[in-house]
């Protein structure tokens, strides 16, 4: 006898219907900035630690560079980010600019204030995150 297996039972099919859901939640949340999710991931990462190489990007956020650098030209040509040679000309240093410091606190305000449309506590993200956390640990060994 065989036992069937539930998709709506299956952690990955969970996982997958969640990033789908997480994407549409930030498009929302990122339209009147005219920014996408890659673009904003890129943005904390620098809203982090600012003038950063690009394969420090590259490392950071997981993405080839082939992904990145249209991502970064994109941000450029919006007047998010500069992008600077120094004298070796392997090194690409990716800045925010003025415009993208200054949007920071509101970007953060209008996450938080979609977050807080979909019922979602503190208590709930953080509980969510830790156990992302260790299954990212889990599946890295």
């Amino acid at each position: 006898m065989t036992t069937h297996v539930h998709i709506a039972d299956q952690l990955c099919f969970s996982t997958y219907n969640v990033n789908r859901l997480f994407n549409k939640f930030y498009q929302e949340a990122l339209a009147p900035f005219k920014l996408t999710y890659p673009q904003y991931l890129l943005l904390m990462t620098l809203w982090e630690n600012d003038h950063r190489e690009l394969r420090d990007l590259v490392e950071t956020l997981s993405l080839k560079s082939s992904t990145l650098t249209p991502l970064v030209r994109r941000l450029e040509d919006h007047g998010w980010v500069t992008r600077t040679q120094p004298t070796d000309k392997r090194r690409l240093i990716v800045s925010l600019t003025e415009k993208a410091l200054a949007s920071e606190a509101p970007i953060h305000s209008a996450l938080k204030t979609c977050f807080g449309r979909h019922q979602l506590s503190l208590e709930d993200y953080e509980q969510a995150l830790a156990l992302n956390k260790k299954f990212i640990a889990a599946f890295n060994d």
